[in-house]
């Protein structure tokens, strides 16, 4: 682990190279989220970034309670990656971009009443099903740049002949709800393990997160009729989410707050927009709580990108990324904010989990497309 596991106490820890930028702001968060009652350790992930109070990248593990303002408000957020049959050879950018400039952000009454489970049909939030969002959410195709580890990407399912989609998002108004709920009852309290209200949370909670998994499920299916293809579904991890679980043999509550789990077999952990990806075969380790990172991890804050970079690219200039990849956000404002620019080198955080021994990187993902929103966001 040498100079990659960082302890700032006996209860929290970050993990990053020299070469991996950490905001101080960040680093203070974990050590008031390691102050509250019965939390037993916090570990940020190399993607760590300051939140609003709690930090965005970490895990944090606790005893006897468990917060779900620690969880937030986008609870299931998480990743789908599809294998498609649209073969890397044969793709046209140029109506790629258009097919997907002509999809709406959100899929009609008439469309959801088809594809959407009829267990579901009667969620205040359905009309949200199959829609992506805004923030850092967002569905692209990939290709598969590089494989470097041939034997476990053997056992991955996929075809690098052919084109990926992943797929980023959560449960929508649906979360915020639950959330909102939780805090105006008990502001940023948790709640003890086995009382009633910590019951109904879990199971609000379950529902969010199956919410959120079925709404991924609806984009990529969008996705990939909008361009007439289709997919299959190859893996789908939360990186928002608690669970019950045991660490050094201590059982407890696991929240993960934009963080991947290192328990489910192989994930995806994405650049920006104008980065690679990467394919990793994680390897469980409980001082960093069973969790990675989740992506890149902001750089700037929100409010900073369009002053840091409005006098050097226009919107257009931002659709166009270094890898030769292509963006579509009609939003000019979230094309600034979420400019690759604004998120920290993947390759940094990346090269933190290798060193200190939690994954092994599998293959290397170039983006295609992006698409955002098409002006609805």
């Amino acid at each position: 682990m040498g100079n990659t596991l960082h302890f700032v106490s006996e209860h929290v820890s970050y993990i990053a190279t020299k070469n991996t930028w950490i905001e101080s702001k960040a680093i203070q968060q974990l050590q008031t989220t390691a102050n509250l009652p019965d939390m037993i350790s916090v570990v940020g992930m190399p993607d760590l970034h300051p939140g609003r109070g709690y930090p965005i990248g970490a895990a944090f593990f606790s005893t006897k309670r468990f917060y779900p303002a620690l969880v937030g408000n986008d609870i299931g957020c998480g990743m789908s990656l599809f294998k498609t049959d649209i073969k890397q050879s044969k793709v046209n950018l140029d109506k790629l971009e258009k097919q997907l400039s002509q999809m709406s952000d959100h899929a009609s009454l008439a469309w959801l009443e088809e594809h959407v489970p009829d267990t579901m049909k009667t969620c205040e939030f359905m009309a949200s099903l199959g829609s992506i969002g805004g923030g850092n959410h967002f569905a692209e195709f990939q290709a598969i740049d590089q494989v470097l580890h041939p034997e476990l990407f053997a056992t991955s399912g996929l075809n690098k002949q052919q084109l990926l989609l992943l797929v980023h998002s959560g449960s929508r108004g649906l979360g915020q709800s639950i959330l909102r709920q939780h805090v105006e009852k008990y502001n940023h309290n948790g709640l003890l393990s086995g009382t009633r209200d910590a019951d109904n949370y879990l199971k609000a909670h379950q529902g969010a997160l199956h919410f959120a998994q079925v709404n991924r499920r609806l984009i990529g299916l969008r996705m990939l009729q909008q361009v007439k293809s289709t997919g299959e579904l190859s893996l789908d991890v939360n990186h928002n989410l608690v669970e019950a679980c045991q660490i050094n043999g201590i059982t407890g509550w696991l929240h993960r707050k934009g963080a991947t789990p290192s328990d489910r077999g192989l994930v995806i952990i994405p650049g920006s927009r104008g980065d690679y990806s990467y394919l990793v075969a994680p390897q469980g380790n409980d001082a960093c709580l069973n969790s990675l990172a989740h992506g890149a991890g902001r750089k700037w804050m929100r409010g900073e990108c369009k002053g840091r970079l409005s006098h050097r690219y226009t919107p257009v200039q931002l659709s166009r990324t270094e890898l030769g990849s292509r963006v579509i956000c009609a939003n000019k404002q979230l094309i600034y904010e979420e400019a690759p620019q604004s998120y920290k080198s993947i390759d940094t955080v990346i090269e933190s989990m290798v060193n200190i021994g939690v994954i092994q990187v599998v293959a290397r993902l170039k983006p295609i497309i992006t698409y955002k929103t098409s002006g609805e966001c």
